[in-house]
């Protein structure tokens, strides 16, 4: 009989996750298996869980900011040894020859798969990823801290390296990647300004503590106009209030993967050469990149953490915005 592990599955999107004991998964050629220490807890989980992603596998366990250490490795694998710590992120697999993967975009990938989402993540004991779609992290932060690096961390960087050479920097929506972006961003000679729900005050000291030289509501104008706003928040109305803030050519990134319907706005807010772009997922890329930097910040991560039998509980602290940093569910 095979060996089984704990885990939290969703079976239908809209229904909570259920405690269930399954097969311990095998790797196979070029996997490697992970013992699973810490997996943060992300929105874009809650997205998957609500639906508002609409193709995942089912049932899945969700979960894509996963550390823990190798425990086993399929036939192929080379890049990482018995007991090696390393980090699973959202990405988890891609094709390597439609035109964005050739073209060095991977994130664009026709054909991908994303952990948590096609793949079984991190809500379990263990896990199972392609070795080439995880990385060594790096010493200096425990497993809890380190797992919000691999989205909140990661994504977070993308978004902010999107926004180009910039001075002063709004930041809409003060959860766990804009916690993580402000600390980058003073250590990159930024002025952070941070917007947070209308009369969250906790949230606003918390910013000012990262190193922001401003923190507000947002549908407060800041002291000055920006030079580019990152919106975090999946709140379509943040968007016309983040081009008003932007000066002239200013660049509005928005980075989560859903968002509510952008509401109706005047031409005149994009006018004068202000531009609005996206972000998708990452790239390995970002991920050597960001997890390089961030010992250097040095980013600290502020977390919560619960039992993974709690899965549903933290996605409803998150449901409701009632944290402070990110939270993190431990096997």
């Amino acid at each position: 009989m095979s060996a089984t592990m704990k885990a939290m599955l969703l079976d239908a999107p809209g229904a909570a996750l259920r405690l269930a004991d399954i097969a311990i998964p095998e790797p196979g050629p070029k996997q490697v298996r992970v013992k699973v220490a810490a997996c943060g807890v992300c929105r874009t989980d809650l997205h998957v869980a609500d639906g508002d992603l609409t193709d995942p596998k089912l049932p899945i366990v969700p979960g894509h900011e996963i550390v823990g250490r190798v425990d086993k490795t399929g036939p192929g694998v080379i890049r990482f040894a018995i007991g090696q710590r390393v980090g699973i992120p959202w990405l988890g697999h891609t094709c390597g020859s439609c035109r964005y993967c050739r073209d060095g975009r991977e994130n664009l990938c026709d054909h991908p798969g994303f952990t948590g989402y096609q793949i079984d993540g991190g809500y379990a004991e263990y896990a199972v990823v392609d070795a080439d779609y995880c990385f060594p992290l790096p010493e200096g932060l425990g497993d809890v801290e380190a797992a919000p690096l691999l989205c909140a961390g990661l994504i977070g960087y993308r978004t902010l390296r999107m926004a180009g050479p910039v001075k002063t920097l709004g930041i809409y929506g003060f959860g766990a990647a804009a916690h993580i972006v402000a600390q980058v961003a003073r250590h990159q000679g930024m002025e952070a300004y941070a917007f947070t729900r209308p009369g969250d005050t906790a949230a606003q000291v918390f910013a000012c503590e990262l190193g922001c030289v401003w923190a507000g509501g947002s549908d407060e104008r800041p002291p000055q106009p920006l030079d580019a706003a990152l919106v975090f928040a999946p709140v379509g109305g943040l968007v016309p209030l983040a081009l008003e803030a932007v000066r002239k050519g200013g660049v509005v990134v928005l980075g989560g993967i859903h968002m509510s319907e952008i509401p109706a706005m005047p031409y005149a807010l994009l006018w004068e050469e202000r531009v609005i772009r996206s972000v998708a997922n990452l790239t390995r890329r970002d991920a050597e990149e960001f997890l390089a930097l961030a010992p250097r910040v040095p980013v600290r991560t502020h977390t919560t953490a619960l039992p993974l039998a709690k899965a549903n509980e933290a996605l409803d602290r998150l449901r409701r915005g009632e944290l402070t940093g990110a939270l993190v569910l431990v096997p």
